[in-house]
């Protein structure tokens, strides 16, 4: 079971983050970047895995790959936006994580407009 891996491995660096943030703080937050950064390929593949699996999908329903594409790359800023947002508020940096929010947010809404415009199309057809 991979998650009791991904868990296992995250227990252990952080009682080693947990150690060396008494003797070099530095070290502990770089400590703790890698070990974020290791789960995060980790995971990966299934990413990947996934992606694969709703390429198929939109393929088999006709659905415009643009779409898929925005939707895919909506989920993929919310991913690293998230993951970057933690890092910061890890390492004390709050405001900044919550500007990296915020710019996500932005980025997200700016690739969402084709697909409301789209849905708008459509609802506009279906009313005549």
């Amino acid at each position: 079971m991979e998650i009791l891996q991904i868990v296992g491995f995250g227990l252990v660096a952080a009682v080693l983050i947990v150690l060396l943030r008494q003797q070099k703080p530095e070290m502990a937050m770089l400590v703790s970047i890698a070990a974020g950064v290791v789960i995060f390929l980790f995971v990966l593949d299934k990413v990947g895995a996934v992606v694969n699996v709703l390429k198929d999908l939109a393929a088999r329903a006709n659905i415009n790959m643009l779409y898929l594409g925005a939707i895919l790359k909506i989920v993929g800023i919310a991913y690293i936006a998230d993951f970057g947002a933690q890092i910061c508020r890890d390492s004390g940096e709050g405001a900044l994580a919550s500007k990296i929010e915020f710019a996500a947010k932005v980025l997200i809404m700016v690739l969402a407009v084709p697909i409301v415009m789209a849905v708008l199309d459509t609802i506009m057809k279906i009313l005549g």
